[in-house]
């Protein structure tokens, strides 16, 4: 295979993962490469090598910033229960693919109606210990295996972050340290994963006042940037449980769709009816019931029901 043929390649894998190099054909990278290391009197280094470093821009970033490439240990992710093949069968694999149908077509606009900010998707629950990040990693998983959509997964937990520890990826830098201003541009930030379709943002650099941070004007800003600069991706944020902070209710209300994730047999009526109450402008609003026994009274896996209940606002 010739070297403009394998820039070609390797260009088409770099676009399907969403990763951009404006204004380059494998032609121009091939020959610009080249050109470029006989003028600086350095080794030629072939256009594979180039692509596959490990470093892409992001479309719509500037374009001197670069994501960092991780490795997610997918034997070891679907080990843990959590989705980590296309071509898995298992009920859970299953019952995410009728869960996400819904919001991905309120995300891109095939819904019933149009829906302001979409395809932002925040996952939360009533109190801590219910599954929303174990959920939120599921649904984008999910999500990353369809054909035409790309998912940004996003730690908001920025107080008890869990999304790194639970894919076996160290900490980074990411949201907080955007809002803090320590971070130039979105793409610097954001890890770029070998699940074809899916990017990561985590919650970044510790800081005492982290859950203020997700109800500052600098966050508000972001959210309406990541909504209007990535029409065609669909942004899922691991959220604060909505009845311990007040920052969760301010980032819901930013969001066009929430999943509220709820603990069978655990989390009560009261509480449930407390955490919908918080997020009642929200335009989309989808229950899941976790760890739900089946009819047939088994235990496979966490026992996902799924959805029901959007509340449509006039």
């Amino acid at each position: 295979m010739s070297l403009i043929e394998q820039a070609a390649q390797r260009l088409e894998q770099l676009r399907k993962a969403g990763a951009d190099i404006p204004g380059e054909t494998a032609e121009s990278v091939a020959v610009s490469t080249d050109v470029s290391n006989v003028q600086q009197n350095q080794p030629a280094v072939s256009v594979s090598e180039m692509l596959s470093s490990g470093v892409a821009r992001v479309p719509g970033e500037s374009s001197s910033a670069f994501s960092k490439s991780v490795n997610i240990d997918l034997e070891k992710l679907a080990g843990a229960g959590i989705i980590a093949s296309s071509s898995s069968r298992s009920q859970l694999a299953d019952e995410f693919r009728l869960i996400k149908r819904p919001l991905i077509a309120n995300a891109l606009g095939k819904g019933a109606a149009p829906i302001k900010n979409g395809n932002l998707i925040m996952v939360t629950s009533a109190l801590p210990g219910e599954g929303k990040s174990f959920t939120a990693i599921n649904l984008a998983m999910s999500i990353a295996m369809e054909m035409d959509t790309t998912v940004m997964l996003v730690d908001a937990d920025v107080a008890r972050p869990s999304v790194l520890n639970m894919l076996a990826l160290p900490p980074a830098p990411g949201l907080l340290d955007m809002l803090l201003g320590g971070a130039k541009d979105l793409s610097s930030v954001l890890l770029r994963t070998n699940v074809e379709k899916l990017t990561l943002l985590p919650s970044g650099t510790p800081h005492l006042r982290a859950t203020e941070l997700l109800a500052s004007d600098a966050m508000e800003n972001l959210l309406e940037d990541m909504a209007s600069r990535y029409p065609d991706r669909i942004i899922i944020f691991d959220s604060p449980p909505l009845l311990l902070t007040t920052e969760s209710r301010v980032l819901a209300s930013h969001m066009g769709q929430i999943v509220v994730v709820v603990h069978a047999e655990k989390t009560s009526h009261g509480e449930v009816k407390q955490a919908l109450a918080a997020i009642e402008s929200c335009p989309v609003k989808l229950m899941l019931l976790n760890k739900a026994k089946s009819a047939a009274g088994d235990s496979y896996g966490y026992g996902y029901g799924y959805g029901y209940g959007y509340g449509q606002q006039g």
